[in-house]
């Protein structure tokens, strides 16, 4: 008759009856239990009516806890099944999302799920549906975002060349105007135009019906003049009835007003005519910088406008002109009272030295 193992001496029933009310592991604490009773003098047999298994199981028992303490007494995470794309297979499917599809071969403009369970059948030959396709997707980094937009002649490197100069473009300003470096506010600017024909947003609504908000067919417009300086959280603005040289010019006097005292603005803004005129009127405290052409992503004023549209100025009917105008100020204002938005919208990094 084999004789039995002994448990380790540096523990007792006290401490491995603590230890089973600590257990968050419902086998480990009827597994320690059972040893208590081994400690307090039980037999094995008894141990094995306590944790409900036979003795040899007990003794299984006393070798991990001998090894390991309570914790090798703990249920091992199953494995559970192996996966279905080896790491290589999940590369190449993540190189090929990264590249985007190929209309011509591939028959899509954006990837879906299915096109993507498709694509991995016809590369590996392995069928996989679009739950588990999703779990790749989402366990590899990937998520569903919206697009940003880029002009498609927009030439090739000027977003990074226009980045990468704008320091020393900073240093060059600060030294034609002996204001110091950090006097220097970077400020954008940009127009919106705001109309009754009016932009239908997103809501919540249940799954399976399509929900409708009013939209007016009328062509009353107006204008949003806006600029931002989000290092500080402030901005200034006027809404006008035209987008020309001579709101343009009144906009800058606006701008100027808003520049601190002994600071000077470098304000960036894209090359449409009434920004680069010859008889705009630039007052002394502002110096313009004109973005690459075709590159709006490089203003953050265009994600000021999707801001107030999709939460202030969408879904509505403006019932006259003074409407539009009186809902553009509100948003404006609104914008202005909350310092935080403007700066967490509008700080870049290749513009604020972060």
């Amino acid at each position: 008759m084999t004789r039995p193992l002994l448990l380790r001496g540096d523990f007792d029933a006290m401490l491995v009856r603590a230890a089973a009310r600590a257990a968050k592991d419902g086998g480990q604490a009827r597994r320690l239990l059972a040893l208590a009773a081994i400690y307090e003098g039980s037999s094995r047999t008894e141990a094995a009516k306590i944790g409900g298994v036979t003795p040899q199981i007990v003794r299984d028992w006393v070798v991990k806890f001998n090894a390991a303490g309570p914790a090798g007494l703990i249920d091992p995470k199953r494995p559970g099944p192996a996966p279905l794309l080896t790491a290589e297979q999940r590369a190449a499917l993540a190189a090929v999302i990264d590249s985007g599809p190929i209309p011509a071969v591939h028959g899509v403009v954006r990837w879906r799920q299915i096109d993507l369970c498709q694509w991995v059948w016809e590369e590996f030959q392995i069928s996989v549906s679009r739950q588990t396709i999703s779990r790749e997707l989402r366990a590899m980094g990937f998520r569903k975002l919206s697009v940003r937009p880029r002009h498609h002649a927009q030439a090739e490197g000027a977003i990074e060349h226009f980045k990468k100069g704008f320091p020393a473009r900073l240093e060059e300003i600060a030294a034609e105007t002996g204001i110091a470096p950090e006097r220097i506010e970077v400020w954008f600017a940009d127009e919106a135009r705001v109309g009754q024909k009016n932009k239908l947003t997103r809501r919540w609504a249940r799954r399976g019906t399509r929900p409708s908000a009013p939209q007016d067919q009328r062509t009353a417009s107006t204008y949003i003049f806006g600029a931002i300086c989000p290092r500080e959280g402030k901005g200034a603005a006027l809404v006008l009835p035209r987008c020309n040289l001579d709101a343009m010019n009144l906009h800058l006097v606006e701008i100027a007003a808003a520049v601190a005292p002994g600071a000077h603005a470098v304000l960036l803004l894209d090359q449409a005519g009434w920004h680069t005129s010859a008889r705009l009127v630039v007052p002394s405290n502002i110096t313009l910088v004109p973005l690459p052409p075709k590159c709006p992503e490089l203003n953050p004023t265009e994600n000021i406008w999707q801001f107030l549209r999709d939460n202030w100025l969408s879904n509505l009917v403006f019932r006259s002109y003074e409407a539009i105008v009186e809902h553009c100020c509100d948003a404006w204002n609104r914008l202005m009272d909350q310092p935080w938005r403007i700066m967490s919208i509008g700080l870049r990094d290749w513009a604020h030295r972060f």
